[in-house]
């Protein structure tokens, strides 16, 4: 919306200011634009007519070097969204899942105390035990409050290369020191927060085959040496107490299952007492048993219910309890259970190219699955072509839109062909500036190369409207095409220098670099096909030839058009035309 705006603007302030400045400043006579060439204009000129004379070579060279472009791109990186360029570090951290709050908090407090206290490259911290830091970005990724989960926002100082640092230096100390801990050092999100880049999903009706399977599909990513960290949502199996209330012995000694769930959760999690005011606070206070009795099962046995009459009765006399394995957490996706298995780069490789090595090797891994059985691709692949998709459902209505109004402007759906010719050659530039450059082709840079479309279709419809306008003047085709090429290029030239320019200061950003580099190599190779190879796809095109050395013009072709301007007399002069020689 602000680009269609600014555009709007731009437009009115060129037909309404611009004329009004330029009477207001200019002098009364200006020099002509037919005197003594420059330079750059006689080797332009010379060039020009070689590709005009050459035209098939000029187009067959051109489209040999686009289909290389298309090959090209397969080395060019895709990219979810741009890395931030913000200064803060976020750290989860994922204790197995039967780990005690006491446990979450020792790991972070000894990280505080030994990686963040004192470091002269961080500016502060904030810390979060049991829960997930509140979303203070809008693409912040919050996580659900557990007992074995904590996370850490770190806000660096010094720019973005001491943040690099500081997060390779946490990531060797935390993978050293907490080896059984799940610790993940990342930056913030741009886009939709999809945590880990790499994810696959695997679903199933039996909890027990999906996590087999997805051991089996763990393999398959740990083989790619760009990943590590490999971890699972829910994997890990925690030891639990199993109550098998006997039901008809405590019907007769009076106890219900309410009695023996109340003094359960009263040992273990405890029950508020009372409260004492600590300023204008009131915090409650909360009896439980002690850490040992809590982990004996001993002790739930010998614990006293009350029964009928008021009589004690221990837990042990109304129920058998025992030790079981179990899964704490169990996510599900259209309520069947689903483990998402998730991986962390360890390189500099895009997590498509990533999923790209990996797709054959899980392909074959899907179709061995059992019925019922399903894997599926997450993480920050799948969130792209979530984004995505409303960018390619809107560009055929675009591009019928554009092609509408250049066809009322061009009447003729051969001149819109060649107006829209030049603008997917544009690919060429864009892979010449990606490919060195090592900029990926993400979500921002796709909307410059839709912007750029914009721009070269813009100096294609100015280079065809300036020939057509010459041919109905009477000009001979092959001058007109010469004399309107030579005419706009110097403001098509000025137009892309100062479009590329302009694009210089934020190609080193971070965020905005792949949308300048891919802008700027499209400018510069889409404006030398505008001004070359779309003039020899014209007098290709029109099968227009230039006249013989001797003076002998030679016959055109009819217009394939079919235009009216090609029955008007002026367009068949009686002498013969000037020849325009060749200087090679």
């Amino acid at each position: 919306m602000v680009i269609a705006v600014s555009l709007i603007v731009s437009w009115i302030v060129a037909v309404l200011f611009t004329p009004l400045l330029g009477v207001t400043i200019l002098p009364a006579k200006m020099k002509g634009h037919h005197g003594e060439k420059g330079r750059l204009a006689q080797m332009f000129a010379r060039l020009l007519l070689v590709c005009m004379h050459h035209r098939w070579i000029t187009v067959g060279v051109t489209v040999a070097a686009f289909f290389v472009a298309l090959f090209g791109m397969t080395f060019v990186q895709q990219q979810f969204f741009p890395s931030s360029d913000r200064d803060e570090l976020v750290i989860d951290w994922n204790l197995p899942q039967n780990a005690s709050i006491a446990d979450t908090n020792a790991q972070m407090a000894r990280f505080e105390r030994e990686q963040l206290q004192g470091n002269g490259s961080v500016e502060h911290w904030s810390t979060y035990v049991g829960t997930g830091a509140p979303r203070f970005v809008l693409s912040f990724d919050v996580q659900t409050a557990n007992a074995w989960f904590g996370q850490q926002v770190v806000v660096t100082k010094g720019g973005i290369k001491a943040r690099d640092l500081v997060k390779a230096q946490f990531e060797e100390y935390l993978r050293k020191t907490f080896p059984g801990t799940d610790t993940y050092v990342k930056l913030l999100e741009v886009g939709p927060p999809v945590g880990r880049p790499v994810q696959y999903r695997v679903s199933g009706p039996d909890i027990a085959k999906v996590r087999d399977l997805s051991q089996e599909l763990a393999g398959i990513v740990r083989s790619n040496p760009d990943l590590g960290n490999v971890v699972f949502d829910w994997m890990e199996p925690a030891r639990v107490v199993k109550v098998d209330v006997l039901q008809d012995k405590a019907r007769q000694l009076g106890v219900t299952s309410e009695d023996i769930a109340t003094a359960v959760n009263s040992v273990l999690e405890g029950t508020p007492i009372t409260q004492v005011r600590d300023s204008i606070y009131l915090v409650n206070v909360t009896g439980r048993a002690t850490a040992v009795d809590r982990g004996s099962i001993d002790t739930l046995r010998d614990l006293q219910l009350t029964g009928q009459g008021g009589q004690s009765v221990p837990l042990g006399a109304v129920a058998n309890l025992r030790y079981e394995i179990e899964q704490p957490t169990i996510w599900r996706r259209a309520r069947i259970p689903t483990i998402t298995l998730k991986a962390g780069i360890v390189t500099n490789v895009q997590p498509k190219t990533i999923m790209d090595q990996l797709a054959p090797r899980v392909a074959e891994f899907g179709k061995e699955l059992p019925a019922g059985y399903s894997v599926a691709i997450g993480g920050s692949v799948e969130e792209s072509a979530k984004s995505q998709s409303p960018i390619v459902a809107v560009v055929p209505l675009m591009l019928f839109v554009m092609a509408t109004v250049l066809m009322i402007q061009l009447q003729s759906f051969h001149r819109l062909f060649l107006v829209f010719a030049v603008a997917p050659l544009a690919v060429i530039g864009v892979v010449m500036a990606m490919l060195p450059s090592g900029s990926p082709l993400g979500f921002v840079a796709i909307l410059g190369v839709l912007a750029l479309i914009g721009i070269l279709v813009r100096n294609s419809v100015i280079l065809i409207v300036q020939i057509e306008d010459l041919r109905k003047e009477g000009r001979p085709a092959w001058d007109a095409v010469v004399e309107a090429t030579e005419h706009r290029m110097r403001p098509i030239l000025l137009t892309a220098a100062a479009a590329s320019l302009a694009l210089i200061p934020i190609a080193r950003e971070i965020f905005w670099g792949p949308m300048a580099y891919a802008m700027m190599g499209g400018i510069i190779v889409g404006t030398l096909l505008t001004l070359l190879f779309l003039p020899a796809l014209y007098v290709a095109w029109f099968r227009i030839h230039p006249v013989h050395d001797d003076g002998r013009p030679m016959p055109e072709a009819v217009d394939p058009a079919h235009d009216t301007h090609s029955s008007n007399p002026t367009l068949a002069p009686a002498a013969p035309v000037p020849v325009l020689e060749t200087q090679i």
